[in-house]
C-alpha cells in the first residue's frame, strides 16, 4: 500500500474511533426537507414517513391533512435523514432541503438565554426566555403604571402563572376593548415575541403617533404573551420543536393538547384528533385545558366590551378568519374579507411580502376548536388569526435578526384592522 493511501486510511480509521462517523458527513446535522406528492400512493408513503418519531411535521399540522396539492414541510433529525431521503428517492417523491443545518438556527436563538431573569431586558434581535418575559411584563407595568396593568387571569397544567398585560390610554374609562393572544404553539418564537413588540410600540409612542394614540384612547388592549407557558418552557430546556402544552393524560404515555383545537366550537371535528399523541389532540373536553379554560373564562367575563380578538401564530404569512371548523361562510364574511385584504395589501405595499387571506377553512384546511372561531361564535365580530413570517425558508426557526421585519408587517396589519374596526363600532 502506498503512504499516501496508508496516511488516508489511518486517518479515516482514527475518525472512526473519535467521531463514530467518516462516511456520511450529509446526515451529521438535523434538516428540513420541503416535500411534495403527486399521487395517492406517494401520499399515503409521505403519511407513513411524517409519522415517524425521528421526525417532525411543520406543515401541514397533521399527517391527515397531507394531500396531492399540500407543500410538506418535515423537520428529520440527523440520524434519519438518509433513511426518510432513501425512502423519497424510492418511491420519486420531490423534495428539497429548506434547511441543512436546523441546529444551528436553534443554536443560534437560545444562545442569549439569562440564568438571572433579573438580567433579561427587551431586545427587538432576540427572543426571551420565559422567565426573561415574565420580569418583562412586570418591569413594564411598574414603569406604566398609569397605562399598563398587569393581571394574572390563571394558571398552566404545571402551575405556571397566565398574565395578561391590560394596556390603557391616559383618559376616563371606556366601553371598548380588544384581546390579543401570542404563543398558544409553545415552537412559534415569534408569536410572544410580536406580543412584546407590540406593547413596547404602544406605551413608548402613545400620544407621539395618531394611529396607537386613537388606539389606546378609544379602547382597552388585553395582551396574553404566552398562552402556553409550559410549552414554551420547554421549547427551552428539551425540545424546541414542542408544539402542545405539557398536560398529562391517565393511562397514555404521550404528553399535551393542542390548546388551539381545545376551544368550544365544533370541537373534535373533523380537522381534530381524538389520539392523544397527535399533534392536534383535541383534548378530553371542551376547555379541558387550564390554559384554555382561563382564557376562555376571562373573555366570557369581557365579552359585552371586547370587539376585537387577534390570536397571533407562525409561519406561513396569512391573514385568517372564521370559520375555520367549516366551509361555511361567517355572517360579515364579506366585511372580514374586506379587512384582512386592506392589511395584506398594506403590507405588501410597504415591506414587500405577500400575505394570503381569507376564511381559515377555505385558505387552509379545516380546524376545529380554534380560538378565533370561539370568540368569533362569543359574539365579538372581529375576529383574526395571523400567521407571522416565514413561508418556509426558516419555518419556526426564523433567525433572531429577522424579528423586527415579522413585527413590522405584524404591526402593521394590527393597526389597519384595529383602526377601522374603531370606525365601524359605536
Amino acid at each position: 500500500m502506498r503512504p499516501l493511501a496508508i496516511l488516508a486510511f489511518l486517518i479515516c480509521f482514527y475518525s472512526v474511533i473519535e467521531s463514530s462517523d467518516c462516511t456520511q458527513n450529509s446526515t451529521e446535522h438535523d434538516q428540513v426537507l420541503s416535500i411534495r406528492a403527486t399521487t395517492e400512493e406517494q401520499v399515503n408513503v409521505l403519511k407513513n414517513i411524517t409519522r415517524d418519531n425521528q421526525t417532525v411535521l411543520w406543515q401541514p399540522a397533521s399527517p391527515s391533512h397531507i394531500t396531492t396539492r399540500t407543500d410538506v414541510h418535515l423537520y428529520v433529525h440527523s440520524g434519519s435523514v438518509h433513511h426518510v431521503t432513501h425512502q423519497l428517492d424510492a418511491h420519486k417523491i420531490t423534495y428539497s432541503v429548506l434547511l441543512e443545518n436546523a441546529q444551528h438556527l436553534i443554536e443560534k436563538q437560545t444562545k442569549n438565554e439569562t440564568t438571572d431573569p433579573r438580567s433579561g431586558g427587551m431586545n427587538k434581535d432576540r427572543y426571551l426566555s420565559l422567565e426573561d418575559i415574565y420580569y418583562w411584563i412586570n418591569k413594564t407595568s411598574q414603569e406604566y403604571p398609569d397605562m399598563a396593568e398587569m393581571m394574572l387571569i390563571g394558571s398552566s397544567f404545571e402551575k405556571r402563572p397566565i398574565y395578561v398585560l391590560k394596556l390603557s390610554g391616559k383618559r376616563p374609562a371606556v366601553d371598548k376593548a380588544m384581546w390579543m393572544d401570542c404563543g398558544i404553539h409553545a415552537r412559534e418564537w415569534i408569536s410572544p415575541a410580536f406580543c412584546l413588540y407590540f406593547i413596547k410600540y404602544a406605551l413608548t409612542y402613545y400620544n407621539q403617533y395618531s394611529d396607537v394614540t386613537k388606539m389606546l384612547n378609544k379602547m382597552d388592549i388585553y395582551v396574553l404573551p404566552v398562552l402556553n407557558p409550559d410549552g414554551y418552557k420547554y421549547t427551552w430546556t428539551t425540545n424546541r420543536m414542542w408544539r402542545k402544552n405539557r398536560s398529562v393524560k391517565e393511562g397514555s404515555d404521550c404528553v399535551g393538547v393542542d390548546l388551539n383545537r381545545n376551544f368550544d366550537a365544533k370541537w373534535c371535528t373533523e380537522g381534530a384528533s381524538s389520539f392523544p399523541c397527535s399533534e392536534i389532540y383535541c383534548g378530553s373536553y371542551p376547555e379541558s385545558e387550564p390554559e384554555v379554560e382561563a382564557v376562555a373564562k376571562f373573555l366570557r367575563s369581557k365579552k359585552e366590551v371586547v370587539k376585537l380578538y387577534l390570536s397571533i401564530h407562525s409561519y406561513s404569512q396569512m391573514l385568517l378568519f372564521p370559520y375555520s371548523y367549516t366551509y361555511e361562510l361567517a355572517r360579515n364574511h364579506a366585511e372580514l374579507l374586506d379587512l384582512a385584504q386592506d392589511a395584506a395589501t398594506k403590507i405588501r405595499r410597504f415591506y414587500g411580502n405577500v400575505y394570503q387571506y381569507g376564511a381559515g377553512a377555505k385558505t387552509i384546511y379545516l380546524a376545529p376548536g380554534g380560538s378565533d372561531d370561539w370568540a368569533y361564535n362569543q359574539g365579538i365580530p372581529y375576529s383574526f388569526t395571523f400567521e407571522l413570517q416565514d413561508r418556509g425558508k426558516y419555518g419556526f426557526l426564523l433567525p433572531p435578526e429577522l424579528i423586527s421585519s415579522a413585527c413590522n408587517e405584524a404591526l402593521l396589519a394590527v393597526k389597519t384592522i384595529t383602526l377601522r374596526v374603531l370606525q365601524k363600532i359605536p
